[in-house]
């Protein structure tokens, strides 16, 4: 099955269609509603179905990185694993897409994590509990779902495995501010908690290697640019150095996928994760050469990864559901999502 990002070109997400026919050459229903958050922000969430005669056989819930959003590159990889049958939803966090807040502001990582779980949660819940449910996390995504996996509480349904991509377990010394930025960092985010004052490498560069793909990304209006601000790159450092602490208590199966040449989130840290992760079924794939967005490399290599990533989840989800047990759902309204304004 090939990746939707073979029909983009370097102005358009979907080519020469609207998004409308888009969605219907894919055969995918597509709806978005916004949510209002703890701390009264207003959040943009979204979902896709697959169409009878596709069979739905799980749910994804899909969390991007940082200066990232649902409705750009991350959308094309969500329709990939709808028309797979999977129905798939994801969340603009605070600051970014089309949610409100401080453009590209994360002071604090656990309300972006517990913004995930809420809608997450909801959207689950709208499905047979027979159906298996997957968290997919690309860069800050990955260290995100691990989050949402360790931190989800006991009282839903446990995740039936984890994707992470390029997952930012360890930030790349490149990507860290100079000493003694670095160990300053926490004064300065009390401080001056909004200044883009955080030096960085160009992440676009270390992340795309075609060059088209560079200019689909330039093309987003909702993407965030600028030095991170002195909170967020805090945070950021917080959960790189605390996450490790919690490897052993990652017992969901996983799949890492990372680039080799990954200058944004070192390879290491996701070597570390898999050596120590408590999870039983694990599976690391590093390869060579790629960089930090993996769906940014030719199609010949975007193939090769997204096949080993639909390849496991739908290994998993056969394991998972008894024989007969996948659906046929109709697309659901916006209005069908409870508990979410």
């Amino acid at each position: 099955m090939v990746h939707p990002i073979a029909e983009a070109n370097e102005s358009s997400l979907f080519g020469s269609l609207s998004a409308s026919e888009f969605y219907a050459r894919h055969s995918v229903s597509h709806s978005s509603e916004y949510t209002t958050n703890s701390n009264g922000l207003k959040l943009f969430t979204q979902w896709w179905v697959p169409l009878p005669p596709t069979k739905i056989i799980g749910t994804l819930s899909a969390v991007h990185g940082f200066k990232d959003h649902s409705s750009w590159i991350l959308q094309l990889t969500c329709i990939h694993f709808a028309k797979a049958g999977f129905a798939t939803c994801a969340i603009d966090y605070q600051g970014h897409g089309y949610s409100e807040g401080l453009r590209g502001h994360i002071p604090d990582i656990n309300v972006v994590v517990n913004d995930c779980i809420d809608f997450f949660d909801s959207f689950r819940s709208k499905y047979p509990d027979s159906l298996p449910s997957f968290l997919y996390g690309e860069s800050l995504g990955g260290a995100i779902a691990l989050l949402i996996h360790l931190n989800g509480g006991t009282n839903v349904k446990p995740w039936s495995g984890l994707v992470l991509h390029g997952a930012m377990c360890k930030i790349s010394q490149k990507f860290k501010p100079p000493w003694p930025l670095e160990h300053l960092s926490g004064l300065a985010a009390w401080l001056i908690p909004t200044w883009q004052v955080v030096p960085t490498g160009p992440i676009l560069q270390f992340s795309y290697k075609e060059e088209w793909k560079k200019k689909l990304v330039l093309a987003s209006t909702k993407l965030v640019w600028g030095r991170p601000r002195a909170a967020t790159a805090y945070e950021f450092l917080r959960v790189s150095e605390g996450l490790p602490k919690r490897f052993e208590e990652v017992v969901a199966p996983i799949l890492i996928v990372h680039g080799g040449d990954d200058s944004v989130c070192d390879p290491s840290g996701v070597q570390e994760l898999y050596e120590r992760a408590g999870s039983k079924d694990k599976t690391l794939r590093v390869y060579p050469g790629l960089l930090h967005v993996l769906a940014g490399e030719s199609e010949e290599k975007v193939e090769m990864v997204f096949g080993d990533i639909m390849k496991w989840l739908q290994e998993r989800a056969a394991t998972t559901l008894d024989d007969g047990a996948a659906v046929t759902v109709a697309p659901l309204c916006a209005s069908e999502l409870k508990g979410l304004n």
